[in-house]
């Protein structure tokens, strides 16, 4: 007996001609993974993908963890991988499950019999599997409605795999398969979800971050390249692009009126992204906005930001209230990281009556007594790299040209 994982591909199944390149890029996304654990073996068929430790000792538990966080799988299992024979599977079932069913009252057994020359149909598979396992367990009863664990019998090409409750996995598309976007990152709950939720959809991931020194502080960036390793658990390492904000906010501030500096802002900052994405070969802008959540996220306040790119805008929290957002970011674990108290650049300078229903002529002939351009380009000289990689294990430090 072996033990490996069983996983089931999602919405890949559904794909036609160009199947086996998703299927290519979510083997790549788990060998990326799981190879600083030891060494596997990987096979496909049938809509499911079985991993194997090629050698003893390797930490399933720590393996079991990354494979959870891979975009591209419907569900998970370990699983006992025996020989397609029903003495083997017999023999295993009470030993192997027993972790499952010790303190369980109630189970039932469902069948999977991909390989049609097996001798026992599913029925009879599951009639002896329940009889092994009642006469191991004299606690169990048979519940086929409501039971406490689901043990799973599925007879395939190679093998027969022997489970317990299969788990939910990650679901989407695989890292990388849709193609390159920036997110707009700040410390807050929304755009870690943001960048999160597109990341599922199969983006490839470079995030731009506005620091605001000595408004905004070291320790309010570092909190932005810990939410961002949280999410580069899923979507494997980001780039962050760090651009200093300060001068032009201050410039806004001290030459603009109030009611209009957040507006103003967000657009400086949208065509900033923007540069940043066409020179990293992105495609796409991304953005936490919530419909009518703050005054810059009315309908007119997004029309008058998107209105400075020449790009298409994601924003996927658009119909989401705050707690369907705070749900997915505790559930990706960078919730208790955004509300640490620390200023962002969006939260400095606030007006107290700002603007909810703007005009785009009234902000392009505002923006026309600065010169924003060369603001631009002085942000963008001075804007660094630097590499996140999962759990923030941070890279070195670069410097855009």
């Amino acid at each position: 007996m072996d033990e490996v994982f069983l996983l089931k591909i999602g919405e890949l199944s559904l794909k036609g001609l160009n199947r086996r390149s998703f299927e290519d890029l979510l083997l790549k996304d788990l060998k990326r993974k799981l190879s600083p654990l030891g060494t596997w073996s990987f096979s496909i068929a049938q809509s499911a993908v079985a991993v194997a430790p090629m050698r003893e000792g390797i930490d399933m538990d720590a393996a079991e963890a990354r494979i959870a966080q891979t975009f591209g799988l419907a569900a998970y299992s370990r699983c006992a991988r025996l020989p397609k024979r029903m003495d083997a599977i017999l023999d295993w079932a009470p030993a192997y499950l027993e972790d499952s069913l010790r303190w369980a009252r109630t189970f039932k057994c469902e069948a999977k019999r991909s390989d049609k020359t097996f001798p026992l149909g599913s029925p009879a598979i599951c009639a002896d599997v329940g009889e092994a396992l009642l006469n191991a367990y004299p606690q169990l009863k048979v519940d086929v409605h409501h039971p406490d664990v689901v043990v799973n019998i599925e007879i395939r090409e190679q093998y027969a795999f022997l489970h317990a409750d299969q788990k939910r996995g990650a679901g989407g598309l695989p890292a990388g398969s849709a193609g390159d976007a920036v997110i707009l990152i700040s410390g807050g709950i929304d755009s870690p979800v943001a960048a999160w939720m597109m990341a599922k959809r199969g983006l490839r991931l470079t995030a731009v971050h506005f620091a605001s020194p000595p408004y905004t502080s070291v320790r309010a960036e570092g909190k932005v390249h810990r939410l961002l390793g949280k999410v580069a658990n899923y979507s494997g390492r980001i780039r962050l692009f760090t651009v200093p904000f300060t001068a032009i906010q201050e410039k806004l501030r001290d030459e603009l009126p109030e009611d209009c500096l957040t507006l103003l802002m967000r657009r400086m900052m949208m065509r900033l992204a923007a540069q940043i994405a066409k020179q990293e070969h992105c495609h796409a802008l991304i953005t936490g906005e919530s419909l009518g959540q703050v005054a810059s996220q009315t309908l007119r306040a997004l029309d008058c930001t998107d209105a400075v790119v020449d790009m298409p805008v994601f924003r996927p929290l658009i119909g989401m209230d705050k707690e369907e957002t705070c749900v997915i970011a505790r559930s990706i674990g960078t919730f208790d990281i955004s509300i640490e108290p620390f200023e962002d650049c969006c939260t400095v300078f606030t007006p107290k009556h700002p603007k909810t229903k703007p005009k785009r002529a009234e902000l392009e002939k505002l923006e026309a007594q600065i010169d924003w351009q060369s603001l631009i380009e002085q942000a963008l000289a001075e804007t660094q790299m630097r590499g996140i990689n999962p759990e923030c294990n941070l890279g070195m430090d670069l410097f855009v040209k």
